[in-house]
């Protein structure tokens, strides 16, 4: 004889209650997956983490895109240095394109192309002009006019985004800084928020 409702209920952990003739069947939930508060509550982590990370992100990357800019002034001023001296005849170079090619249209230069195609790295915009000072050399081994003096410059593409310092230098090797963003003009002399970087 096969049990009664009630007991077949209570075998599968189901209550029944009756109330008039009708059956009730409470049971444990089979439904699998979260609840909309379990999902808010995730989400709002979440939140709260990416509120917290970006900006530490943003800043690192700001950080990073300075300190390449400020290895790519170190590195210009080493290559006409080194320009100066081999090709130059004491004389630098006021052009990128001028730093690309090597003595005697050497293809090895004095600077990695990519800066003489598009002045433009890591979130920075540079720039080479004469020298405050500076005057007109003959041509160099190359054919090509230099000068005196140099002055190059490196400002953020966008303020508070891909930096936050401006920068320059010039002959003399050091490379200045400005936190207003700008780059520092010459003559170089420190403050006002300018100083040379250590």
């Amino acid at each position: 004889m096969a049990p009664s409702l009630p007991l077949q209920l209570l075998s599968r952990g189901l209550t029944a209650s009756g109330s008039q003739g009708r059956t009730i069947v409470k049971g444990l939930r089979t439904e699998k997956g979260f609840t909309l508060i379990e999902l808010l509550i995730v989400v709002t982590i979440i939140g709260v983490i990416a509120a917290t990370a970006v900006p530490g992100l943003l800043r690192a990357r700001m950080t990073a895109n300075e300190t390449s800019a400020i290895g790519t002034l170190r590195s210009v001023a080493a290559a006409q240095a080194s320009y100066s001296s081999t090709c130059g005849a004491g004389s630098y170079a006021v052009l990128f394109t001028t730093l690309a090619v090597g003595p005697n249209l050497s293809p090895e230069g004095y600077i990695s192309p990519d800066l003489a195609v598009a002045p433009s790295k890591s979130g920075y915009v540079f720039t080479i002009v004469p020298g405050a000072g500076g005057a007109p050399r003959p041509p160099h081994c190359n054919g090509t006019v230099t000068n005196s003096a140099y002055y190059v410059s490196a400002v953020p593409v966008t303020l508070s985004a891909t930096g936050s310092r401006g920068f320059a230098t010039n002959q003399g090797a050091a490379v200045w800084q400005d936190i207003s963003g700008v780059a520092p003009t010459e003559p170089f002399t420190p403050g006002g928020g300018i100083w040379p970087v250590q």
